[in-house]
């Protein structure tokens, strides 16, 4: 059909084979897809490991979509991704005669299912496998159906450091993710929620920035302000030195006698053991930083003269994430989802001036809590997409401003 725009990559492959009658290409295409089965909710909680066949009414075709051709999740209905190999497997003679991909749009096939087209679909299958599904570091895009621009597009791709690791579209609102089951699997494993109150909880805490560790975040603030007040780069040293002397103050502050509507309060000075410890703490916190700064500059997260403003960033970038898993979990709505999606956005924006800075706060905090200097994958794959989505002509962060310009809403 001329003038159609397909969803995404997936739907363009099979349109662009069907369109030169070559089949073959289109199952190979279809291969490397996953095939969304919809499914009962409710028969799904209750049997997480069984998927079943739901046929048309007149019993002549069992749908299923590409992930692009997914509708708007609901409450009632679910979807698992299975592969072509599966359906081949599954089918037997009681099972309709054929199975309608994308049915009612120009990439859709109605495929027959005799025992020689079952034998076809493994051989298709075998001959692609194992890439199945959208690649993970590729930055992958809903071109209808997910924003491409505006505060709802920027607050998404704030999220786009996951969507690109995991092989996701970056754009997706309307989320299903990796299917139902899947999506609360990562919940429950990742995260520990398996229900809408915890999921609930999860994205307010994300979204204040509660979740990261406050010490990193007094450690990098405590440099801003000196950066602030000498308007230029703070030697190491001098950072230690200021980290110590504000939180001996704070101590001693804190032990001073307070004026209160009940009287005068005094609190019993801390001992000077603990205090010490923790001066101790964040002076060898504020090394680590500055070796990982040291290396995110060597490698081109950072500029030359660059330095890390706030790890916020790990959470805000988490944060634009949950809101989407929620809905993929039906934890939370679509509304929800923006809400939280926009949310993320703005306090992305207070916090940092461009998407480089950004994408080093949320690198800073996935390395402070999962790698321990180690520089192995933890690292290795938060640089790489940050790599991806800086230089990437698809990205997001290539084609969205990072502040909207002037007058735009």
């Amino acid at each position: 059909m001329d003038g159609w725009t397909a969803p995404s990559s997936i739907e363009r492959e099979l349109y662009e084979a069907k369109a030169r009658g070559d089949w073959s290409g289109y199952l190979d295409a279809l291969a490397r897809s996953e095939l969304f089965l919809p499914q009962s909710r409710a028969r799904v909680d209750a049997e997480p490991t069984t998927a079943r066949f739901h046929p048309t009414p007149d019993r002549r075709c069992l749908v299923v979509h590409t992930r692009g051709m997914l509708p708007v999740p609901d409450p009632q209905t679910v979807y698992l991704p299975r592969s072509l190999a599966w359906f081949a497997n599954a089918w037997d003679s009681a099972d309709p005669p054929h199975l309608a991909v994308n049915p009612g749009t120009p990439s859709e096939a109605y495929l027959t299912t005799t025992p020689a087209d079952l034998a076809r679909w493994r051989a298709h299958w075998d001959a692609v496998a194992p890439a199945w599904g959208l690649a993970p570091g590729a930055v992958h895009a809903l071109h209808v159906g997910g924003p491409l621009h505006g505060p709802v597009a920027h607050g998404l791709a704030v999220g786009a450091h996951l969507a690109v690791s995991n092989g996701e579209f970056w754009n997706a609102l309307a989320y299903h993710g990796n299917g139902y089951t899947r999506e609360r699997e990562r919940l429950r494993k990742g995260w520990g929620i398996t229900g809408a109150e915890e999921w609930h909880d999860t994205l307010r805490r994300l979204l204040a920035t509660e979740m990261v560790s406050p010490v990193w975040e007094f450690a990098l603030r405590v440099r801003r302000v000196l950066a602030s007040d000498f308007a230029g780069p703070v030697d190491v040293e001098h950072w230690r030195h200021a980290a110590a002397s504000t939180l001996r103050r704070s101590a001693e502050r804190a032990a001073e006698p307070q004026l209160t509507p009940d009287g005068v309060t005094v609190a019993a000075p801390r001992p000077t053991a603990e205090v010490e410890g923790e001066v101790t703490g964040v002076q060898r916190l504020i090394g680590r930083i500055a070796r990982y700064e040291q290396r995110f500059r060597a490698d081109g997260l950072l500029p030359e003269d660059g330095w890390v403003r706030s790890v916020e960033g790990w959470d805000q970038g988490r944060a634009s994430q949950m809101a989407r898993w929620g809905l993929g979990t039906r934890y939370g709505t679509l509304a929800d989802a923006e809400h939280g999606v926009l949310h993320a956005g703005e306090t992305a924006r207070a916090m940092y001036r461009s998407w480089e800075e950004f994408s080093a706060g949320y690198a800073l905090g996935r390395c402070l809590h999962f790698d321990e200097e180690e520089f192995g994958e933890w690292y290795t794959g938060v640089l790489a997409t940050h790599l991806t989505l800086t230089t990437d002509p698809a990205s997001p962060w290539r084609n969205i401003p990072w502040r909207a310009p002037e007058g735009a809403t």
